[in-house]
């Protein structure tokens, strides 16, 4: 479901975008790593998406994050090259409705 919003205006990638996005309220979800390096940013995030009652989900990995927001590079073949770091997205709108964002949604009720 991320990788189709890679792109768009839906999808916030960049640190300082996303904690902007959670305080004007104008994000859905957000997505946080719990290896983010910064524990001060990290505690930002998690209460502006508390305070704001904006949903939350964490994953393990920043680099698997990342790969997710299409912050990779890839060879020839698609294997990934080269990682870069991302250690939060939002997500301002979900797009068309999917069999994927509707088991996400459920989890998060």
């Amino acid at each position: 479901m991320l990788r189709s919003l890679v792109g768009s205006e839906m999808c916030i990638r960049d640190r300082s975008e996303v904690a902007r996005a959670l305080d004007r309220r104008s994000a859905h979800l957000c997505i946080l790593a719990a290896d983010c390096e910064d524990a001060g940013y990290k505690k930002l995030i998690q209460a502006l998406c508390k305070v704001n009652n904006i949903d939350i989900v964490m994953v393990e990995e920043r680099a698997k994050l990342a790969e997710w927001a299409g912050l990779v590079k890839r060879d020839a073949e698609g294997n990934v090259k080269k990682h870069f770091k991302c250690s939060s997205v939002c997500i301002r709108d979900f797009g068309e409705r999917t069999k994927a964002l509707e088991m996400l949604l459920a989890q998060l009720q």
